[in-house]
């Protein structure tokens, strides 16, 4: 069956890919982070590799393999670096790994690529990375573009008051919370435990923080909020509302056409 994962082409199919017009490729990134008792590590990584998927099947593109490891957990979004099995990237590795990936892929021949964020604390360093790259090919003669992305920056009003029927109380805290509990429930659900979900009001999180970490500033659980409203059905609302809107701006930034298969 075809697909749109890079790991599992063959070399020469591979090839031809790339040679395309517009040829696009999408590298998810994530981390290795708890998530409270209720959810594996994995879970960035296996959402933003599971959306690029998805976005990859609308526009077109491929998906490369996912980075697995992000920078330092925080305690004002994801619980601190400090907690069992999260295991971090410092700044300059994932910098250095970005661009290293980046400007190989650019050689070897992509007109597009776009990295796809699953974990808060990735993005500067991604956009670093990403920069650097491509500001080294284009003074080698290449002219391909890029673009990084968040997949959460793509939830638009509606489906946040169909999700958060009681009022969104704010991306800081949705860490092991009902956004990500709802998508692994629905992409994942053999993965998730929701009779281990702590019921715990939502975290309060000064605007400062303090070195070294103190345990005690966040919720014991490793999550900022409750995953209790969680649902499958609230996974879907996010993951369509994530994908259409991002593959939609994809269309336009690169000028891409809709994928055949997702014309009805």
């Amino acid at each position: 069956m075809p697909t749109v994962f890079l790991e599992e082409l063959d070399a020469e199919t591979y090839q031809q890919k790339v040679s395309q017009p517009g040829s696009t490729l999408i590298i998810p990134t994530g981390a290795t982070e708890q998530h409270g008792p209720h959810m594996p590590l994995g879970v960035d990584a296996m959402l933003s590799k599971a959306i690029s998927g998805m976005v990859a099947e609308k526009i077109g593109a491929l998906v490369a393999p996912v980075f697995s490891y992000g920078y330092k957990s925080q305690p004002r979004s994801g619980g601190g670096n400090h907690r069992v099995g999260t295991t971090s990237l410092g700044a300059t590795a994932l910098i250095s790994m970005t661009e290293d990936v980046v400007g190989s892929f650019i050689t070897q021949g992509f007109d597009n690529i776009v990295v796809l964020n699953g974990h808060f604390e990735n993005y500067q360093f991604l956009y670093e990375g990403l920069d650097n790259a491509v500001s080294h090919s284009r003074l080698a003669g290449l002219s391909a573009r890029a673009a990084l992305l968040s997949y959460w920056d793509f939830v638009d009003e509606t489906t946040l008051k169909k999700v958060f029927p009681d009022g969104f109380l704010g991306w800081d805290i949705e860490h092991g919370g009902v956004l990500e509990t709802s998508l692994m429930l629905l992409l994942h659900p053999e993965k998730v435990d929701m009779s281990r979900v702590i019921d715990h009001p939502p975290a309060t999180l000064t605007p400062y923080d303090i070195f070294p970490e103190d345990p005690a500033r966040t919720p014991s659980s490793g999550c900022l909020s409750s995953a209790k409203g969680a649902s499958a059905q609230s996974g879907q609302l996010l993951l369509d509302a994530v994908t259409d809107a991002v593959a939609d701006s994809l269309r336009s930034e690169f000028t891409l056409q809709t994928n055949p298969s997702e014309v009805n």
